[in-house]
């Protein structure tokens, strides 16, 4: 089942801006990386620390900051202020339960989205990632360490494609364009389970596999819940004049529109399958039920004769003639065994059998 944070809301009539964490308790320490780039020159620092980010500020290249971690207080304070973000943006970075979207703030573009992906031990993981898009810069928030944006490192060490040579908007629709990506990734996974669904519903219906129809759902409307506010998200950043996202890299934002899209309707195909396999294993069921009252409806009517003849010739009476017969007990075997495959004759000219 799709793994979620607990909602703790806040303690209501606390001023706007209060920083208080309302996720999953963490005790792991908050991991901090700067990737610094230009077209020809890169660097990394995988475990930095807070007064790293000073000697950053002052480059006039451009860099990512990723932090995995948002359960540290005073440490995403402390990167907020130096960053320049606003105290409502820091506030909803570390609530991790809002809603798709974009604000825009002086000089900077917030953007939150929904990270789908399945961890280690295979289980579905819908995590909030919180982007901050500065004029040279770009902050990405997680919950975890565990995370999808490998490519882009990858993009940035070896210098592959476009990442280097443009702004940081595009490093920012790069973690947008991986995001939705994995969606399909998840939703392959899905799609292949489904077609196991279909053959256990036709072959063998159980409840354990209702129960898995179900549960299938159940993730699948939480996706929908994730992505829909997505394609916002993607609309909202193409109608913004901030400036901070150039003209150019509207059109590779309008690509990743279209994959929300398509995203979308699969996961409304998917369950319109999974409402159809519903109906199959009920089907599937009263069919079997059907076969089997079948079976003991024509068991029964065989037997019911031959028990009536069983009954009659069962009666106490004094004058009964064919007691006295010399073959009657093979006569009434005969007429009993004869009333039998009769029966089944008839079940079987009417294909009843």
């Amino acid at each position: 089942m799709m793994k979620k944070p607990s909602k703790r809301l806040k303690k209501p009539g606390l001023a706007p801006g209060t920083l208080i964490y309302t996720g999953i308790g963490r005790n792991e320490p908050v991991q901090i990386a700067v990737f610094s780039y230009t077209e020809t020159e890169f660097e990394e620092v995988s475990d930095a620390s807070i007064d790293t980010l000073d000697s950053v500020l002052k480059s006039p290249s451009n860099f990512w900051i990723n932090v995995s971690g948002i359960h540290d207080i005073a440490l995403i304070e402390s990167i907020g202020q130096k960053m320049g973000l606003h105290h409502l943006v820091m506030e909803d970075i570390v609530h991790p339960e809002q809603r798709p979207k974009l604000e825009a703030y002086d000089h900077q573009l917030y953007m939150v989205a929904k990270m789908i992906y399945r961890d280690s031990a295979g289980n579905p993981i819908s995590e909030q990632v919180s982007i901050v898009l500065g004029k040279n810069y770009v902050l990405s928030f997680q919950e975890r360490p565990e995370d999808i944006f490998q490519p882009v490192r990858e993009r940035l060490r070896f210098g592959k494609g476009m990442m280097r040579k443009m702004g940081s908007d595009y490093m920012a629709y790069a973690l947008l364009d991986l995001i939705v990506d994995h969606y399909f990734v998840v939703l392959e996974e899905y799609g292949s389970s489904m077609e196991q669904f279909e053959e256990d519903v036709m072959r063998h219906p159980s409840k354990q596999t209702l129960s898995a129809i179900r549960d299938q759902k159940k993730h699948l409307i939480a996706f929908r819940r994730d992505m829909w506010p997505v394609r916002e998200l993607i609309s909202s950043i193409l109608r913004d004049d901030s400036g901070l996202v150039r003209k150019k890299t509207h059109t590779y934002l309008r690509d990743v529109y279209d994959h929300v899209v398509q995203a979308i309707d699969l996961v409304e195909t998917y369950r319109d399958l999974l409402s159809g396999l519903t109906d199959l294993y009920l089907s599937s069921l009263s069919l079997r039920m059907n076969e089997v009252m079948q079976v003991l409806t024509i068991i029964g009517s065989i037997f019911i004769p031959i028990t009536f003849i069983a009954g009659v010739y069962g009666m106490n009476f004094s004058v009964m003639p064919e007691l006295q017969w010399e073959y009657g007990y093979l006569a009434i075997w005969v007429l009993m065994a004869s009333t039998a495959l009769g029966s089944i004759y008839f079940f079987k000219r009417k294909k009843w059998l």
